[in-house]
């Protein structure tokens, strides 16, 4: 069986992991001659103004959501060797794993690559980690970097 790359997806969260995927995701696509998709999502946050708080208002949620999720893609486009490489960046809001399955599905990825570690510990306990869940329900390879 050929395994032709033409394709990648990576998970972006700002954690050391994902900058460890990216980078890794990047060298392979340039080797590759692969697409690279660098994808961020990020959970609609509930709870952020504590007990008796007033909520943000939408627009002010959707802007802080907005501007965290940019420099997410920002620093990765920044620190990343993308010369010769044909990227885009995607922003999801939603639950980090059915949004980033839904983008592999979508784009057909050939593979998916994540870092092991991003989410907190209580997210862990409670759902799973998101690379575990991720490798269990891909349609494509997962690479877990750690």
């Amino acid at each position: 069986m050929d395994w032709n790359l033409s394709t990648i997806v990576v998970g972006l969260d700002g954690s050391e992991g994902s900058d460890s995927a990216a980078a890794i995701g990047a060298s392979m696509a340039k080797h590759w001659n692969a697409k690279l998709l660098l994808v961020t999502v990020v959970r609609t946050p509930e709870g952020w103004w504590g007990i008796g708080g007033a909520p943000p208002t939408p627009e002010a949620l959707s802007a802080a959501l907005v501007e965290g999720q940019q420099k997410i893609l920002d620093d990765a486009e920044a620190s990343l060797d993308l010369e010769g490489v044909t990227y885009e960046t995607v922003a999801e809001l939603g639950d980090p794993v059915s949004r980033l399955l839904a983008v592999v599905e979508i784009n057909e990825a050939d593979l998916l690559v994540i870092g092991r570690r991003g989410a907190g510990l209580a997210e862990r306990v409670v759902l799973g980690s998101t690379a575990d869940r991720l490798t269990h329900l891909a349609s494509c390879p997962v690479l877990v970097v750690p």
